[in-house]
């Protein structure tokens, strides 16, 4: 068990959320039962959650749903806004969908302290926003605030009752109130902008969402690599290291600089002319671009200067000619294997908290099993990972806690199950991959129809 844990997720809930037609919880729970992996275990106080877990469930179960509820909660947190993607994403099958609210909850560790944030909307309506610390079970949680919207889309809004205890505090409640709580937006970053000791725990509920939570969706690349691949020595050395420890051909990764004037041509004086514009106006004063053969670059201003970071690598082969490959050149599996590095490099160095979906896409089931694997093994990490995948070949118990495994499936009325394989109790040495494939488990697909389909039957005719 480790302990002095500071940041982790510990529950999400969901429920008229895409294919979670009723309340469902995905947890990093300890099993109290199992004895197995016990560094596993990060441990907080009375607070203690699992350091990895792997979704399964057959296309179309609702696994990537659960991931992609996660990343709405982020968005609406963070853009102050109420996704379009979550304004139409009621379960489809909802019957009174005009009075039926949806639902995201989270219960996380930041810093120290277990908070708990929940949201309720109706018809674009926020009906009812909450943080709370939590007792984590052994003392009743406290209100950090709370808001309700009723049928008239009037605002209520209580806080701590220390907080409400200040004049000050007071005034400040009633300009929030008259001046910028609207009924269709959340007020979390609101409330955490605020200069209140008071409320110095809706900062670090901001800030696990904001810096803390990483989604990493099947086409999502990681934000500016090249730039810290360029400007943080340790991590270029980190990343040469572990893509060529990969064995997939690569030696070495570089960063091709060149100024923006240069990287274009002269000749495209108005195109350079609008991408200066675009750096310029960002507030970390870089962006990424495609360029016209589809090449992406990253625009990045330093020293007044505007250059054009082209991540490229380094290939060698048996007798000792060297090659330099731009990233279109590269295999898919190559690039994904790349997109991972700042992932694995934060879990084990950061307290971060990362989502991937589908992480073996475009990955030998071998390179994936030993990358988990490592991350498993190593009693030094200090993130989370969590991720969805069809990989039977992770079904392995010196890889996974049974609590670490989770199941998605739907039920005859179209809606999601999660559940996790401890609920079956299987003994710590049986092979819960032979046991999944076979169908012990539920959460695969089922192909009876396919094998009665005669598809020759649609043959065109000539």
């Amino acid at each position: 068990m480790r302990e002095n844990i500071t940041n982790m997720l510990i529950r999400f809930v969901l429920n008229n959320i895409l294919s979670f037609g009723v309340q469902k919880e995905f947890n990093l729970l300890p099993n109290a039962r199992l004895k197995t992996l016990q560094k596993h275990i990060y441990s907080l106080g009375e607070a203690s959650v699992l350091k990895l877990s792997a979704i399964y469930g057959a296309n179309g179960a609702g696994k990537s749903n659960l991931i992609q509820g996660l990343e709405m909660l982020q968005h609406l947190i963070l853009s102050e806004s109420i996704p379009v993607k979550l304004k139409n994403g009621q379960f489809k099958f909802q019957q009174d969908k005009e009075n039926t609210s949806q639902l995201l909850a989270i219960e996380f560790i930041q810093e120290d302290v277990v908070l708990y944030y929940g949201i309720e909307i109706l018809n674009g309506i926020v009906v009812t926003e909450e943080l709370y610390e939590s007792g984590v079970g052994q003392k009743e949680d406290t209100l950090i605030f709370e808001r309700k919207t009723d049928k008239n889309q009037n605002t209520y809004l209580q806080f701590s009752a220390q907080f409400e205890k200040s004049k000050k505090n007071q005034i400040l409640k009633e300009i929030l109130l008259k001046e910028f709580i609207k009924p269709n937006k959340p007020i979390l970053k609101l409330i955490a902008n605020r200069e209140s000791k008071d409320l110095i725990h809706a900062k670090k509920a901001f800030t696990w969402f904001n810096e803390v939570l990483t989604i990493i969706t099947p086409g999502a690349k990681p934000l500016a690599l090249s730039q810290r691949m360029d400007m943080d020595y340790n991590f270029k050395t980190y990343a040469d290291d572990i893509m060529e420890a990969f064995n997939v051909g690569v030696t070495g990764v570089f960063i091709q600089k060149e100024k923006i004037e240069d990287f274009f041509g002269s000749e495209n004086e108005a195109e350079i002319q609008e991408l200066m514009e675009r750096v310029e106006e960002d507030a970390r004063k870089m962006i990424n671009f495609r360029t016209k053969n589809g090449h992406e670059v990253l625009l990045v201003k330093e020293a007044n200067q505007i250059y054009v970071k082209n991540l490229q690598l380094e290939h060698k082969v048996a007798n000792g000619q060297k090659a330099i490959f731009d990233m279109d050149e590269e295999s898919d599996g190559t690039v994904r294997l790349l997109d991972f590095i700042p992932a694995f490099r934060d879990l084990i160095q950061k307290s971060n908290v990362y989502v991937i979906d589908e992480i073996e896409r475009s990955l030998h089931p071998l390179l994936i099993k030993h990358l988990i694997k490592k991350f498993s093994d190593d009693p030094n990490t200090n993130g989370q990972l969590i991720f969805t995948t069809h990989e039977s070949n992770l079904l392995d118990q010196d890889i996974f806690r049974q609590d670490e495994i989770w199941f998605a499936e739907k039920d005859n009325m179209g809606r999601t199950d999660l559940y996790a394989l401890s609920a079956f109790k299987e003994h710590k040495t049986i092979d819960i991959q032979k046991g999944y494939l076979n169908g012990r488990y539920g959460s695969i697909p089922f192909l009876g129809n396919l094998e009665d389909l005669n598809w020759h039957n649609y043959a065109t005719q000539k």
